[in-house]
């Protein structure tokens, strides 16, 4: 069964709080924090004193994603008790098995992520060590793009990977998701579905994320 993980990118944040109360009520499991530099990505969003803003206030833990050059500088300010995963692109990291040894050091999960078009064999030789892959399903950097049909595609082909090497890795897949077709990328393979426009954009948030969880 696949458990959904709203993106606070596309929550109000004059009222942060209140709309991640609203999705955890909905039946949310985690909550995705997507950070960007501006550099890696063409956008920048927030860094970790939002995300630690909400410490207390949820008991959702918090899914990570750094989009940003040089992770390695800034992973121990997103460590919290509620950091369940941290993850980096596959793209941004010189050397990403430090990367991945220092998040697990760290105290969190570790997770890897990879572009639309970046392809599997460039992440195979990691897979034994990470916790989590994250399937992008559009370019990174803005929230409420359509989703690239072929990440499925990727998603069934890693989802096949993992099953012939034995890996227990979760596969995580972020960006373009909607009520309309959460079921096909769940039965594509994925176990952590990322929403972030089809939650927090709705009229109403909890009732969106109830169906959402309802349908996966």
């Amino acid at each position: 069964m696949a458990i959904l993980a709203p993106s606070i990118l596309s929550a109000d944040f004059s009222k942060l709080a209140d709309d991640v109360a609203r999705a955890e009520k909905g039946g949310a499991r985690f909550l995705h924090v997507d950070v960007m530099d501006g550099h890696f990505v063409p956008n920048i969003s927030f860094g970790a004193a939002v995300m630690k803003s909400l410490l207390g206030k949820t008991g959702l833990p918090f899914d990570v994603h750094l989009m940003i050059e040089r992770p390695d500088d800034y992973l121990e300010d997103f460590i919290t008790e509620k950091t369940e995963y941290i993850t980096v692109h596959q793209e941004a990291c010189t050397h990403l098995h430090r990367t991945v040894q220092h998040i697990k050091s760290a105290g969190a999960k570790a997770g890897v992520s990879i572009n639309p078009a970046t392809p599997l064999s460039a992440i195979e030789e990691i897979l034994c060590d990470v916790d989590m892959v994250l399937i992008m399903s559009v370019n990174p950097g803005f929230g409420g793009q359509k989703l690239i049909p072929s990440a499925l595609d990727k998603v069934k082909r890693l989802a096949k990977l993992r099953d012939e090497l034995g890996y227990d890795f979760k596969i995580e897949l972020d960006g373009g998701v909607t009520i309309d077709n959460v079921m096909e990328v769940v039965d594509a393979g994925v176990d952590i579905v990322v929403a972030g426009s089809a939650v927090f954009g709705s009229d109403d948030i909890e009732k969106t994320t109830k169906k959402i969880v309802e349908s996966i």
